[in-house]
């Protein structure tokens, strides 16, 4: 078949899919597993701190690996516009980081921001996307 679409990962299935009439039609079909619950460590040391006004509880996020020299599973969270936030912290992040280096497409949900003097704790939910 010259017209074949050939996906190695789930991960790379929704991003092609993402945006496209396809995608759309799939979205019943994908559900998110809730896997654990953290916060999004190092946020004193964004260049735009500004990004932590605009967040707001619900708010879905984006996980992604970074090749990083202090920590080898380290995993970035950003907004769905690709603001960075912050990582997963270092304690909870190995299972994680294992399951993306699989192909395993996980997402993040900001359940709750509570102040603490002039900095903020920001938690969420780590969920796997399934379909």
């Amino acid at each position: 078949m010259d017209r074949e679409l050939i996906v190695d990962n789930k991960a790379e299935l929704a991003s092609v899919l993402e945006g496209h009439a396809l995608g759309e039609a799939i979205k019943p079909l994908i559900r998110e597993i809730h896997l654990f619950d953290t916060y999004i460590s190092r946020t004193m040391f964004l260049e735009d701190e500004t990004v932590l006004d605009r967040i707001r509880c619900g708010e879905k996020l984006l996980l992604k690996r970074e090749n990083n020299k202090f920590d080898s599973n380290a995993i970035v969270v950003m907004t769905e516009s690709k603001e960075k936030l912050g990582y997963i912290p270092e304690t909870d992040n190995l299972i994680f980081a294992r399951l993306m280096d699989a192909g395993k497409l996980l997402c993040g949900r900001i359940s709750r921001i509570e102040p603490k003097g002039t900095f903020r704790v920001i938690n969420i939910e780590v969920c796997l996307i399934d379909f």
